[in-house]
């Protein structure tokens, strides 16, 4: 049981981990080089694609927009620039084309401009995934530090909410299952007792009997 209990609990808890790393979200301090639109394919990584603008039509090839964007020390980073409508995560973007303007302004700007950008989900080169961007806002340099007060307090309720839940099962478990399970024990236990008499009894029964017979053959055979 216990080797079980590792093999359930350890792919559960890393897909727990991926999803909350893929939904919470995440801010980056980046700088912003330009916007792009593309017409894209939606296949396979359709669960990583966001839903077309809200109030559109819903296809798997539909225009998508982009932000590039360069980290401090010079490498890309790109971001897809979609509305996620009342789906999944529940951020409620719609405003996907207002970024995209603020995105192009804040482009336009020295390039000693960064911007954090809030965004959920992972950059996976082979699948063609991309992060979505929420929202961006302009900060004084690259090395500012941003404390993430809501991933915090998300995961606080959730340490809660599983600390509560914990506390009463074991509760419950102790006061109803326990004295159940006690009494299942003692049944089989005094089960087992009863079957082990019978079974002495019976034996000794044969054994009375078996001598009463050797007797019997004994004094009329010799």
């Amino acid at each position: 049981m216990r080797i079980l209990k590792w093999i359930i609990g350890i792919p559960l808890v890393l897909f727990l981990v991926a999803f909350a790393h893929y939904t919470l979200p995440g801010r980056d301090i980046v700088r912003i080089v330009g916007t792009d639109v593309k017409r894209m394919d939606i296949g396979s990584s359709s669960w990583f694609w966001a839903a077309p603008d809200a109030g559109t039509n819903s296809s798997w090839t539909r225009d998508v927009r982009f932000i590039n964007t360069v980290w401090p020390d010079g490498e890309p980073r790109v971001y897809r620039n979609e509305d996620t409508d009342w789906g999944w995560p529940p951020y409620f973007k719609f405003d996907s084309s207002n970024i995209t303007a603020q995105a192009q302004d804040l482009a336009k700007k020295d390039k000693d401009v960064w911007v954090a950008v809030t965004h959920y989900g992972w950059r996976i080169k082979l699948f063609t995934i991309f992060p979505n961007a929420i929202s961006m806002k302009e900060v004084e340099g690259p090395d500012v530090f941003l404390i993430p007060w809501f991933n915090i307090l998300f995961l606080a309720v959730v340490a809660a909410i599983l600390f509560v839940a914990a506390r009463t099962l074991a509760i419950f478990k102790r006061d109803h299952v326990d004295p159940i399970v006690d009494k299942v024990d003692d049944f089989v236990d005094d089960v087992s007792e009863n079957a082990e008499q019978a079974h002495k009894t019976v034996r000794e029964n044969a054994t009375t009997a078996t001598s009463g017979f050797r007797r019997w053959l004994k004094r009329w055979f010799g």
